[in-house]
């Protein structure tokens, strides 16, 4: 698999995480983005394009695959004049100051994030009190015969996909993290297997 990992997973990653569906719920969380926003597992920097330069005052996109953050690269371009700093990192080690964030971007990245709660701890740590998490995820479907189709594809799945879940809930991920979800919206994606179609995105808070 060492190959298809370096290879062959990112360019398919980064195809299947551009299409339509995708940018729907892309364009629907992003912009809400306001003051200092750091982008959790930007990829290749599929986000760029929707932050409003309006609204934000520097972006910090974190990313550990230095094939995705190469692409990210050439598209600071579309960035609109926003400052942007990239990290060839998780957000473990990219030195982000303590409450030093307005908006944490998370974007189609919890589902593969094999120490997601670390991850979480990280992001409580780096927002300002009142700061936001953004966030639309794919995961575990409500329904029971497409949660269990779920459970017997994810082993197969995260071998092709780069370790990508399909049974982790962004919503009990949040609340385990540590925040709550004051907006929550989701669905079913049209025109996708049902499988990895179901998508949960909105607004979440530091609990108090």
């Amino acid at each position: 698999m060492g190959l298809w990992n370096r290879y062959v997973m990112p360019a398919l990653v980064s195809c299947g995480c551009a299409s339509p569906a995708m940018r729907y719920y892309r364009k629907r969380v992003v912009p809400q983005a306001t003051g200092r926003v750091l982008e959790l597992g930007c990829g290749s920097g599929l986000n760029f394009s929707f932050y409003d330069p309006a609204r934000v005052t520097a972006l910090t996109a974190v990313e550990p695959d230095p094939r995705m953050l190469g692409w990210a690269a050439e598209r600071r371009d579309e960035l609109s004049g926003i400052p942007v700093d990239l990290i060839e990192s998780g957000i473990e080690d990219a030195g982000i100051a303590d409450e030093s964030v307005d908006t944490a971007v998370v974007t189609f990245v919890l589902c593969t994030i094999p120490d997601w709660r670390s991850s979480l701890n990280e992001l409580r740590r780096v927002l300002k009190p009142g700061g936001q998490i953004l966030f639309c995820e794919h995961g575990l479907a409500p329904d029971a015969d497409v949660a269990r189709w779920q459970r017997r594809i994810e082993p197969i799945w995260k071998r092709l996909a780069g370790g990508c879940h399909l049974t982790r809930s962004v919503s009990d991920q949040l609340d385990e993290g540590g925040f709550e979800v004051p907006a929550l919206e989701a669905g079913y994606t049209p025109k996708t297997p049902r499988v990895a179609g179901y998508v949960s995105w909105g607004r979440a808070a530091l609990r108090h």
